[in-house]
């Protein structure tokens, strides 16, 4: 196994960490018990991924302000590869630019993944991998997710399990182009024809055809990972492209138009409970004025001894 023995021991040891978590509630050589196992081993990775992400979404903000003097520099030597490719580079490297850094949750991701593929191999051969014992090997080698086991694929499958992994596959794929599509469609600034939006479309065609095509391949355990890692990535994007857009694309102009719509809302809030105050004063009725009080007066002793008051 070599140089990737620590990642098969980190790959299996969170597996089961939340196999121990989850028989706690399924039988433990159940297919609910370790694919469970798998999504939280998708949640580990991918919330250890976040920082990763970020940087992403900022090479790809320094990408799409640098897509003016990009188009310029290939306009300008459209017929000379290699000096557009060194004028480029020294574009990226005077602006700090990384192209890379929108790939890095990928690159990052894909050792785990290949990781999971090979413990779910062992698996099939019910041969022990990483920190897995024996017996656990013997468990997750008799789960099955309706019907089918965890390790098989579509290619050495039953029917039953073609089904689920048919069923798993339409499903990556179709996460896949929803992902890709709505970052095209939504976070793309409007109008405009620039490389990364080129090759925002050939990743929408790409990336579904190329799951479709490798997906047979792939056991039922490793589906269920990218499932739900797909469905992970769909909605960390569809969070970002919400609160924070890329300026001029559709999304940015939704985003102000709520801002604008909650100010007005904010505003005639203020407003209605101003003039509701004003009417409140301007109603309440006028307390009657005091009548003056009358202070006592003294008399002398003179007319107090006759009985008379002074007048």
């Amino acid at each position: 196994m070599g140089l990737l023995n620590p990642l098969y021991d980190a790959v299996s040891w969170v597996l089961l960490r939340f196999h121990d978590l989850w028989s706690l509630i399924f039988d433990p050589d159940s297919g609910a018990a370790w694919a469970l196992s798998i999504v939280g081993l998708v949640v580990v990775i991918r919330t250890a991924l976040i920082p990763l992400f970020v940087k992403q979404i900022k090479a790809q903000r320094g990408l799409q302000v640098l897509q003016p003097q990009m188009k310029a520099i290939q306009e300008k030597h459209k017929n000379d590869r290699q000096k557009q490719s060194e004028e480029l580079m020294k574009l990226y490297k005077d602006t700090g630019t990384n192209p890379l850094s929108s790939c890095l949750p990928i690159l990052v991701q894909a050792p785990f993944f290949f990781s999971l593929y090979h413990v779910l191999s062992y698996v099939a051969q019910g041969k022990t991998v990483g920190v897995m014992n024996q017996a656990e090997v013997d468990s997750m080698r008799n789960a099955t997710v309706f019907d089918a086991p965890i390790y098989e694929s579509f290619v050495n499958g039953d029917t039953s399990t073609k089904v689920v992994a048919g069923v798993l596959i339409v499903l990556m794929t179709a996460t896949t182009f929803i992902t890709q599509r709505q970052l095209l469609v939504k976070n793309l600034p409007a109008g405009q024809d620039n490389p990364m939006a080129q090759q925002q479309k050939i990743l929408l065609y790409v990336f579904p055809a190329m799951f479709a095509v490798f997906g047979v391949n792939f056991p039922i355990g490793v589906l269920i990972y990218w499932f739900t890692t797909n469905l992970w990535t769909m909605a960390q994007q569809l969070i970002v492209i919400r609160r924070n857009p890329t300026p001029g694309s559709p999304a940015y102009d939704a985003l102000q138009k709520r801002r604008a719509e909650k100010a007005a809302r904010h505003g005639a809030a203020e407003a209605s409970a101003q003039a509701g105050g004003s009417v409140a004063v301007a109603e309440q009725p006028a307390e009657p004025p005091k009548p003056a009080r009358q202070q006592p007066r003294r008399t002398s002793r003179a007319a107090r001894s006759s009985g008379k008051k002074r007048p």
